[in-house]
């Protein structure tokens, strides 16, 4: 057992891994045709991480194949997300696949749902989403969600970044030379801590902590 979910952990690490670099290939100017030469793989794992990235955790489901049943399951607090991804490259999405996911998630009590895909959806599916608690994510809108994730982590790690000016290093009042914390061993402050320099015996000059 412990070597199972050891292996699990390896295999999460190295999807989410692979869904970071997809993420960086699939934004900028030409963002469409690199989406469209992604495998169905790739596709999956480039939307499981933006979707990472919009602060859900992502179940993974395996990848049963580009045609496939659910493909990620998303958790928020107490709500569960279903998501099915079509990487169709010249067909639109029909009404089925749509009616299949809704039928899919009032059997598991699912909050809601996601399709996606880098291409469009027919009208039919659009009007079936309509009131119920799917939403369709076609290229256009993916490619402004990806580009939205990918801004929002820069700017998270721009702001996270830590001032790495160096700390000022206390220098003897008497030679120069640096400060070094001491202890004293004898008279009434033996115990106490205060800063001595590093020259000592041969220069004793000391500061208070």
């Amino acid at each position: 057992m412990p070597f199972l979910l050891l292996l699990g952990a390896i295999i999460s690490y190295v999807r989410q891994r692979k869904g970071a670099s997809l993420m960086g290939a699939a934004t900028g100017a030409s963002a469409a045709q690199r989406i469209s030469g992604m495998s169905w793989r790739e596709f999956e794992l480039l939307i499981a991480e933006a979707f990472r990235r919009k602060g859900f955790t992502v179940r993974d489901q395996g990848g049963q194949g580009p045609d496939g049943g659910i493909d990620l399951v998303l958790l928020k607090g107490n709500e569960r997300f279903l998501v099915q991804c079509k990487q169709w490259r010249a067909l639109k999405v029909g009404v089925t696949v749509v009616r299949e996911l809704f039928g899919v998630m009032s059997a598991e009590g699912a909050t809601g749902g996601f399709v996606v895909t880098s291409g469009a959806f027919t009208e039919d599916a659009k009007e079936f989403a309509k009131g119920r608690s799917i939403k369709l994510i076609d290229g256009p809108v993916l490619r402004q969600l990806l580009d939205q994730v990918q801004d929002s982590k820069a700017t998270s790690a721009s702001n996270n970044k830590v001032d790495a000016k160096p700390l000022a290093v206390p220098v003897c009042p008497k030679c120069g030379s640096n400060m070094i914390v001491r202890e004293a061993r004898k008279g009434p402050s033996s115990g106490n801590k205060f800063l001595g320099c590093s020259r000592f015996p041969g220069c004793k000059g000391t500061l208070p902590l």
